[in-house]
């Protein structure tokens, strides 16, 4: 009974200690800058691209997605990054792929 017992507590602690590795993290991407972008200090980029495009498609009730341009907009807003560290990353976007039509 008793080893019954260990065991039991034993799967509970490794069950509880499982579901804390896998604790969700938040990200503000108001907050993130273009080298923490490029430099994958905060998530893949590509992640965030894809997050990224169906924001701002969202802004614009767009249900479409161009994987093409998709691509190419991760592709220039990658450049732009690279030449402006420094700059918002939210921001870079919505100069290189706008928030109108």
């Amino acid at each position: 009974m008793t080893r019954c017992l260990i065991a039991i507590i034993g799967l509970a602690l490794a069950l509880t200690a499982s579901s804390a590795a896998r604790a969700q993290v938040m990200l503000d991407l108001s907050k993130v800058s273009c080298d923490q972008f490029v430099k994958y200090k905060v998530a893949d980029p590509k992640l965030i691209a894809a997050w990224l495009s169906g924001y701002f498609h969202g802004k614009r009730a767009d249900t479409m997605v161009d994987t093409q341009k998709l691509n190419a907009d991760a592709n220039e807003v990658e450049k732009y990054c690279f030449k402006n560290p420094e700059a918002s990353l939210m921001k870079s976007v919505e100069s290189i792929v706008g928030t109108d039509n």
